[in-house]
């Protein structure tokens, strides 16, 4: 769910962006990577597809809702699904999860264990937020830091970092040097932490513990608003910046 005056998105046009153009260095120059983002839910959410262009094969992250869009993405990039994966699992990031993973047979990866309170109690949120009806799910696989994901023949670190929800990951390519953050960090802003299991100094460790080592020149992808990269962050940001 949103952040701390974060609401760059709310009421523009929906529409798919292309967000990170072909891997052309590292391990995955023969198997380059690209991401597409297109906003789902009423809360516009970021909702990430990732994929290999060597094997076609792709990933959803954070199926929040407004599947039909999901579904027009991996089409016009021609993929295939292979896997979701999660954030963390408030509704507008995990509320389409067990639809999509039904209708598509692949597994679900993520978020970290600490969400499953979050996982359970779907339905609430979708009664609570004014959502379609959400079901409950079991992750395929529940994530931990230090872990990788694959997409095809690429792969992505996992970063556990708590404080927006206790079990939320980041995805991170080294190759790509790109971040697909979730609610943890956005531009000019950071997570909520007043919601259940909300921790807001470990939110802060999160992004300055785990996050900035990885490099001012990450860019990162938010699950609401703009992009930004982690330098622009450290020297703006009036609420995780290196000023504060």
């Amino acid at each position: 769910m949103v952040g701390v005056n974060v609401c760059a998105t709310r009421g523009r046009p929906r529409r798919l962006l292309l967000c990170c153009a072909v891997v052309q260095r590292g391990n995955c120059a023969a198997m380059p990577l690209k991401v597409y983002v297109t906003p789902v839910t009423p809360f516009e959410q970021n909702c990430s597809v990732i994929v290999c262009e060597k094997t076609h094969i792709a990933a959803v992250v954070d199926p929040g809702g407004d599947l039909h869009r999901i579904r027009g993405v991996l089409e016009k990039a021609g993929a295939r699904l292979g896997k979701i994966l999660l954030t963390h699992a408030h509704i507008d990031h995990a509320g389409a999860t067990a639809e999509l993973a039904r209708e598509s047979g692949v597994p679900i990866e993520g978020p970290q264990r600490g969400d499953e309170f979050w996982i359970e109690g779907l339905p609430e949120q979708g009664r609570m937020f004014g959502f379609a009806a959400a079901e409950r799910f079991t992750p395929d696989r529940w994530l931990e830091q230090g872990d990788t994901v694959q997409v095809g023949e690429c792969e992505l670190q996992v970063l556990h970092c708590p404080g927006h929800t206790p079990g939320h990951v980041v995805f991170y390519s080294v190759e790509q040097r790109l971040a697909i953050v979730g609610d943890v960090l956005f531009a000019g802003s950071v997570g909520r932490t007043d919601l259940p299991g909300g921790d807001h100094r470990q939110l802060v460790d999160s992004i300055r513990n785990r996050l900035w080592p990885l490099g001012d020149d990450v860019t990162f992808i938010p699950g609401h608003g703009p992009r930004s990269t982690f330098g622009q962050e450290r020297r703006t940001n009036p609420f995780v910046g290196d000023g504060r």
